[in-house]
């Protein structure tokens, strides 16, 4: 049993002890502790909650909702919904905040709860680490009977959300139905097998293949958007001679293309392709987190634009997609984050576009992915002993080279002329995890495997 507290929220495996997995007595402590802060941070007695289709999730809504009216909170409820739904619902119903009760890609056994804020963007660390000490402490009060919460049910806000991004200005639905596309879809059993099938037919796609779309939480494959876990999505295009397949994750905040051949477009430019039409209408920055492909640099600066990096996780990102009125950012495993719409990674909002800017151009979206700027990407990790100083052995490597170009804003990030190196500590284990990235996929690995050989040197 695993329960994990960070950045992204309070995840954990179903079952177990208390304090060992994501148990019912973690749930309300946790749920009680921000239910608390946030109604104290903003006055408002309001929170909107949401799930995926996971089969946990109904359980684990049903303590998030009683917990929340136990400390005088009025709830929302939207039920099967999407992370970027929450997230648009929140200030729309002017509350408090918001929670998702989502393990994003992690596989059925997982459930977590996702914190919003009052602008239904992810509450900073500073926050979260105020919740995680106030849920320990358990230092709060319950309401007395004449002060519980009321809940309210709305499932309107799937036609909300489709409505909010048919309306986005550089999204062309005639254009898409011009195109006459032909669309397969593999949602993995969970919410976005009815959100997107409803923004495609919003969108004028008249054909749609849908697999593994029933939102019934059982997982037909490993829920995470890889081109493993895609074969029948790859056997679907084909089969269907479709122009097109898309996979989103669990809460449908991750977005992969698949092309007509049935290769993945890569998650990497998931974000690349949307960033590329839109700075063509609208000049300006760019940011994604050091981990991702550096495709997007090429391409803001081929349109006139700066690029930044930050740090990974996705507010992180967001924060600094603030600083620099970024147009688009977003992060290298298929996330979409538009500030025109919201400030949260949309699937919806990805899928939109990049429908819009595959109508115009008339091309096949295999001839479109070879126009972009070529990346490969590989990913490596070492596992160290538990009491081995990793800030320590960062700080040699980056000694080592300090003359090249590099970050240390998360780990470190160095960047050569044709490839570029992250090294960052896992929060959860004693590894270093190694991406890397270059021209070909010999170049990305040659350089991951250079490091790797240093780091080896330096721990003997």
């Amino acid at each position: 049993m695993t329960l994990i507290k960070s950045i992204s929220g309070i995840r954990g495996t179903i079952g177990g002890r208390a304090g060992e997995g994501l148990t019912p007595i973690d749930i309300v402590k946790f749920t009680a502790a921000y239910g608390t802060i946030i109604v104290k941070q903003s006055g408002i007695k309001k929170i909107v909650v949401g799930r995926d289709a996971r089969v946990s999730g109904e359980m684990v809504s049903n303590l998030v909702i009683g917990t929340l009216q136990s400390i005088g909170v009025d709830v929302i409820d939207l039920g099967l919904s999407t992370t970027p739904t929450v997230e648009i619902a929140v200030p729309l119903e002017k509350a408090a905040g918001g929670i998702i009760l989502t393990a994003s890609h992690n596989p059925g056994q997982w459930n977590a709860l996702k914190l919003l804020n009052a602008k239904g963007e992810f509450i900073s660390d500073a926050e979260g680490q105020e919740v995680l000490a106030l849920g320990e402490s358990l230092d709060f009060d319950f309401s007395a009977v004449e002060e519980l919460g009321s809940v309210h049910k709305d499932y309107s806000y799937l036609q909300k959300h489709v409505d909010a991004v048919l309306a986005l200005e550089y999204v062309d639905k005639e254009a898409i139905k011009a195109a006459n596309f032909k669309v397969a879809l593999d949602a993995v059993n969970s919410t976005g097998g009815t959100f997107i099938p409803a923004l495609l037919d919003a969108l004028g796609v008249q054909t749609i293949y849908k697999i593994h779309c029933e939102p019934n939480g059982n997982f037909p494959h490993n829920p995470e958007p890889l081109k493993e876990h895609l074969t029948d999505l790859s056997a679907a295009v084909i089969e269907n001679k479709a122009d097109l397949g898309i996979a989103v994750d669990p809460d449908v905040d991750r977005l992969v293309f698949m092309m007509e051949d049935g290769e993945l477009f890569g998650e990497e430019y998931t974000l690349v392709a949307v960033a590329d039409y839109l700075l063509q209408h609208k000049k300006g920055n760019t940011v994604s987190n050091l981990s991702s492909t550096r495709a997007l640099r090429d391409v803001t600066k081929a349109h006139g634009g700066e690029y930044y990096a930050a740090a990974v996780g996705e507010v992180n990102v967001v924060t600094k997609m603030k600083e620099v009125d970024a147009v688009i950012g977003g992060e290298g495993n298929g996330g979409v984050i538009y500030p025109a719409s919201h400030y949260g990674r949309d699937a919806l909002v990805g899928v939109a576009i990049f429908l819009t800017h595959l109508a115009k151009l008339g091309k096949k979206a295999s001839a479109y992915r070879a126009s972009l700027p070529q990346y490969f990407m590989s990913k490596n990790k070492i596992t160290l002993t538990p009491e081995l100083d990793i800030d320590n052995l960062l700080a040699k490597m980056e000694e080592k080279y300090k003359n090249e170009e590099h970050s240390t804003i998360d780990g470190l990030k160095i960047d050569f002329e044709n490839e570029w190196v992250h090294l960052r500590k896992s929060n959860t284990e004693p590894i270093i995890r190694i991406y890397s990235e270059g021209p070909s996929p010999e170049a990305a690995e040659q350089i991951a495997q250079k490091i790797i050989r240093e780091i080896e040197e330096i721990i003997k």
